[in-house]
Formats: structure tokens, sequence, C-alpha cells
């Protein structure tokens, strides 16, 4: 009996991951306010009962999501720092946004932050949100021995990249967009 208790849990495990990663999507296009649970359900092939079953409603599907896009965007940072070659802690920031900006290329991570920024006011996604943020400064700056004024720019930069890619004005020839997009890649 403890063979089937370890299946299903590796089972349930299994689906966990699958719907965690619909909901990064699902949610990363039609938002926390615009996205049944059923639509994560439809994209994972699973059944809703099920979802709920995993999570208890949509706040904590939802939080699921953006804990484990803190979680990809601490390892992309780290993967970034290790490859670098300036070991300064500028050098290792720089390595760092490099990987960020990789990270952002699938736009379901990118989006599903900004979705979590617009649904902040629900408690739960909210606190998600913070804890998140402070885990990525908080990693940014030990790793990198940086001071508290370059952490800051390299938090900066990153929102500022959202912003870019969010408003669609990388490759903008107006003054204005060049300023803001100035020295910044976007894959």
């Amino acid at each position: 009996m403890a063979t089937n208790s370890r299946s299903t849990l590796s089972t349930a495990e299994a689906r966990r991951e699958t719907v965690i990663a619909s909901a990064i999507e699902v949610f990363g296009k039609t938002g926390y306010l615009g996205t049944p649970i059923a639509a994560v359900a439809t994209h994972a092939d699973i059944s809703t009962a099920y979802v709920f079953k995993l999570f208890p409603g949509k706040e904590g599907l939802f939080v699921a999501a953006l804990e484990r896009c803190f979680d990809l965007i601490e390892q992309a940072l780290e993967t970034g720092a290790g490859a670098g070659t300036d070991h300064t802690p500028d050098g290792i920031l720089d390595a760092m946004g490099d990987a960020y900006a990789d990270l952002i290329g699938d736009r379901s991570l990118l989006m599903l932050q900004v979705h979590a920024q617009s649904a902040a006011d629900v408690p739960e996604i909210g606190e998600a949100r913070r804890h998140g943020l402070a885990r990525v400064t908080r990693f940014a700056q030990s790793r990198s021995g940086a001071s508290d004024d370059a952490v800051q720019r390299f938090i900066a930069f990153g929102q500022l990249c959202h912003l870019i890619v969010t408003t669609g004005i990388d490759g903008e020839t107006a003054d204005w967009a060049r300023l803001l997009t100035a020295g910044i890649r976007h894959p």
C-alpha cells in the first residue's frame, strides 16, 4: 500500500507542476481577474475539480505561479552571476541583468509579474509579490556584493525593462524612446 501512496503523491506532484506551468502561461495572457480556474485546467488538460483539489482557490493558484516565477528569476540570476567573466559587484549585476533579459524572453513570466502588480490589492497576491521582490533584492545584493545604490539601480532597470517590453518601445526611433531604451537589451 505504501507504493500506491508514493505513486499517487508522485502523480499529484507531477500534475501540480503541470498546473503551475499552465497557470503561468494562462494568467500571463489574461491576468488574474480575467482568468477562471477552468481556463488553467483546460490548458493543463486536467479537470477543474482536480485543480481545486491541488489549490484551494484562484488566489492560491496565482500565488503558486508567482512564486514559481520568482524561483525562476532567482535561478536565472544565479546562472548569470556564475557565467559572468567580470567578478566585480557591478559586473555580477550586469551578468544577472543579461540573464534576466533572456528569462523574460518568455513573455508569460514577464506578463505574470505585470498582472501580479495589477492585482496587488488582493492581499495574498500583494504579499507574494512583496516576498518575491524581497527575495530577488536580497539575492542580488548578497550574490553580487554590490552597494545598496547599485542594487536599487539593478531592480529599477528590471522594472524599466518591463515597461519597455510591455509598451513595445524597443526599437522606437523617437528621442524619448531611445533615451529610455539606451543600453538595455531585450531578446
